[in-house]
C-alpha cells in the first residue's frame, strides 16, 4: 500500500493505493488528521506535496521510518516539461497532468484544475507539458469585487445565476460565474485552435458548478492530482 498526500494552506487531502489502483482517498483533512491518518495505516512509500509545510516538519510530526518522497520542481515525473522555468511549475499543475497523461495515453490534453487559482494546461500527445495558463479562481474573483470597491458586499456562488442580475448581489453572482462560464469556453475553444482532438480533463473543487455547462464533452476527474502523485511515486520507486 502506498500513499500520496496533497497539503494546501489550510487542507490536506490523501490518497490510499494498490499499484495503480485508488482504494480510498479523503479530503479536507486538517494536519492533525492528516498525520493521524497516515500513522493508522503505515504506507510501503509515500509521496508528500505541500504548499505550505516543509517535508522536514512533516517526516518530525508523522515519526515514521518509511521512505517518504518529496515533490520538489527537481523530482522525476514521468512526462517531460517543456516550460521555460521547468523548476517553477508547481506540484498542483505537474500531479494535474501526469495523471491526465496516464488516463488518456497518446491524446492531446487540455488539463483545467479549478482551485483557488485555475491552471489551463495542456499536454500534447507526446507527453510533453507544453505550459498553459492562470487566472483568478471562483472565490478570488469575489472576495476582489468586495475588497477593491467601497459598497460591494462579499458574495458566495449559488451555481450558475441567470446572465441579467435584478440586484447587485444577483449582479455580481452573474458576473463571476457566467464570466467564468464564458471564459471556460472560450479558453477551451482557442486551445482547440491548435489541437482540434484534444480532450478537455477537469479537477479542483469548483469544477461541479461547470462541467455540465460547458460546450465540449468533458472528463471530470475529482481525484486527477492524486492518481498524479501516484504515478509520480511508482516512477521514482522505480527509477
Amino acid at each position: 500500500m502506498n500513499i500520496v498526500v496533497d497539503s494546501g494552506n489550510t487542507f490536506s487531502k490523501i490518497g490510499w493505493f494498490l499499484g495503480d489502483t485508488l482504494v480510498e482517498y479523503r479530503v479536507r483533512l486538517h494536519f492533525d488528521e492528516l498525520v493521524s491518518a497516515i500513522r493508522s495505516r503505515p504506507p510501503q512509500h509515500l509521496i508528500y506535496s505541500s504548499v505550505s509545510r516543509p517535508v522536514e516538519e512533516f517526516k518530525a510530526a508523522l515519526q515514521l521510518d518509511i521512505p517518504i518522497l518529496d515533490l520538489t520542481g527537481y523530482t522525476p515525473v514521468p512526462i517531460t516539461k517543456l516550460y521555460d522555468t521547468p523548476h517553477t511549475l508547481g506540484a498542483d499543475r505537474v500531479a494535474a497532468a501526469v495523471g491526465a497523461a496516464g488516463l488518456f495515453r497518446n491524446e492531446d490534453l487540455i488539463v483545467i484544475d479549478m482551485g483557488t487559482c485555475i491552471t489551463y494546461d495542456y499536454v500534447d500527445s507526446s507527453g510533453n507539458f507544453q505550459g498553459g495558463l492562470i487566472s483568478p479562481g471562483l472565490r478570488m474573483r469575489f472576495k476582489a469585487m468586495h475588497s477593491f470597491t467601497e459598497r460591494l458586499p462579499l458574495v458566495e456562488s449559488e451555481g450558475i445565476p441567470p446572465l441579467i442580475g435584478k440586484n447587485t448581489t444577483h449582479a455580481m453572482q452573474s458576473g463571476v460565474m457566467n464570466g467564468l462560464l464564458g471564459e471556460l469556453n472560450g479558453i477551451i475553444e482557442a486551445y482547440r485552435q491548435i489541437a482540434p482532438a484534444s480532450k478537455v480533463v477537469m479537477c479542483g473543487g469548483d469544477a461541479p458548478f461547470f462541467e455540465s455547462r460547458l460546450k465540449p464533452t468533458i472528463f471530470a476527474v475529482p481525484e486527477l492530482v492524486l492518481i498524479g502523485l501516484n504515478r509520480i511515486l511508482l516512477h521514482n520507486v522505480a527509477l
